[in-house]
């Protein structure tokens, strides 16, 4: 069965079988045009080979900067549900109350009017939530086009927040973080784009990567 392509997105047509799921044919940056053509650039060289960041971090020529880290952090909320759900029978409200990474930092959960502890499970809920409202927000991200620079701004503290949730999976819960990046590099990906873009100062990405 063949997939399709229709208005700069990929999908799978009813009756695609698991052995055919996401098996896209491949397109030129140049072929892919519509609103979401960088979503479906980015998502293309994931599925090609995750393991390979520096293409999948490589801004495509003409491609404003803005635009190319919104769309990486969008993805990355995305993907970052899939650790979420292999965290929840694990990292419950009883076994991990607070959210730590290391012992020296307990994160407040910035989706409450004024910041609380939460336990980690329900940090890690919150923060996707938010970050998910924001990336979707009209007010501060109206165009996936053009990124107004004040917008811009918030991306950097959306990256402080989600990369707790690696820290803690990786510092508390370590054979399903390993499980998890093995299969997706996610982390790898997240920290070469944060370094790469400013986004995150070195000394605060603690979770050691190859």
């Amino acid at each position: 069965m063949e997939t399709v392509v229709n208005s700069g997105q990929f999908r799978n047509p009813p009756g695609t079988t698991r052995e055919e799921w996401n098996k896209w044919n491949k397109l030129s940056f140049n072929e892919m045009d519509g609103t979401f053509c960088i979503q479906q650039w980015i998502q293309q060289c994931i599925f090609a080979d995750f393991r390979d960041v520096d293409l999948i971090l490589d801004c495509p020529s003409g491609v404003d900067e803005g635009v190319w880290k919104y769309e990486h952090l969008r993805q990355f909320c995305s993907d970052l549900n899939g650790l979420a759900v292999l965290l929840q029978d694990e990292c419950t409200p009883e076994t991990c109350n607070q959210m730590t990474a290391t012992d020296q930092w307990i994160f407040l959960c910035a989706a409450h009017k004024n910041p609380k502890e939460c336990s980690a499970i329900d940090y890690t809920r919150h923060t996707l939530d938010g970050a998910a409202a924001l990336l979707n927000s009209n007010r501060y991200f109206p165009s996936r086009i053009t990124i107004k620079e004040s917008s811009i701004a918030k991306i950097g503290s959306v990256c402080r927040r989600i990369y707790r949730i690696f820290s803690h999976a990786y510092f508390h819960h370590r054979a399903l973080f390993d499980l998890f990046e093995e299969e997706t590099f996610l982390c790898k990906r997240f920290t070469k784009f944060v370094l790469k873009y400013q986004l995150m100062a070195n000394d605060n990405l603690i979770v050691p990567i190859s």
